[in-house]
Parts: C-alpha cells; sequence; structure tokens
C-alpha cells in the first residue's frame, strides 16, 4: 500500500526543517556560523560553484530534501521506519557528502563533517518518525 503524497510532504517538510540541528548546535557552540551549511548549499546550482548564498542555499536545501524525502517515503518499510530512515540517512549522506559534496562542491566539503552525517541522520529518522505516525493513524 502506497503512502499518500501528503503524508510524505508532511515528513519531509518536518525533517528538512528539523535534521539541521546537529550541524546547527555544533556551530553555536563552536562559534561557527549556523548559517555556514545553508549557504554552502547555495553553491550546488549552476553557475554558483564558488558563490555560496543563503537564498540560494534554502532553495537548493528544499529542492534535495523533496527529492530524497520522497524517496524515503516511496522506500522506507511500515515496520521499524524511524531505524531504516536513519540507516537510510547515512546512505544518503554518503552519496551526497562523498560522492557529489567531497568531490564537486568545496563549500560543503570544508563544513564539519561529521556534523554533516549527524544531519543526514537526523533528516531519515525524522521522516520515518513522521511516517509511522502517519502510518499508525486511523484511516
Amino acid at each position: 500500500m502506497r503512502r499518500p503524497l501528503h503524508d510524505i510532504a508532511t515528513a519531509t517538510a518536518v525533517a528538512a526543517v528539523l535534521s539541521g540541528a546537529p550541524s546547527t548546535t555544533h556551530a553555536l557552540l563552536t562559534g561557527r556560523s549556523p548559517l555556514a551549511a545553508a549557504r554552502a548549499a547555495g553553491t550546488l546550482w549552476p553557475g554558483r560553484r564558488d558563490r555560496p548564498g543563503l537564498v540560494a542555499g534554502g532553495a537548493a536545501h528544499a529542492a534535495v530534501s523533496a527529492g530524497w524525502g520522497t524517496v524515503l517515503g516511496v522506500a522506507l518499510p511500515r515496520h521499524h521506519t524511524v531505524a531504516w530512515g536513519a540507516l537510510a540517512g547515512l546512505g544518503i549522506a554518503a552519496f551526497d557528502l562523498v560522492v557529489v559534496g567531497g568531490r564537486h562542491v568545496p563549500a560543503i566539503a570544508a563544513l564539519p563533517q561529521v556534523w554533516q552525517w549527524a544531519d543526514h541522520v537526523a533528516f531519515g529518522a525524522t521522516v520515518g518518525w513522521v511516517l509511522s505516525r502517519t502510518d499508525a493513524a486511523p484511516a
């Protein structure tokens, strides 16, 4: 049984907002800019490789989150959804931060990587958590 697009969109939106907590907390505790990751994401757009920006970063984050959230919404099982989401977040991090970011996006590669990985795991787990709530809700 497929999940409704509304449930996937809701889970994705919640995760997109909350999943930056690990890197944001680390940035605040270490005196770094809590917006550095958002600005770095702006360099994902074609022609912006050397031009980080907050607005472009927000748009890139929304687009990437929508894509990955949709994949998770379709692929995550209905049992142990949070755990599977967290594991999927590790896979997404490997792709985003090693395959794409580490090789092609210097602004992302320059970020403290442990916290970027933690953000990705948080994204997957949060999508899984929200979907587990909507999956369990009566129809």
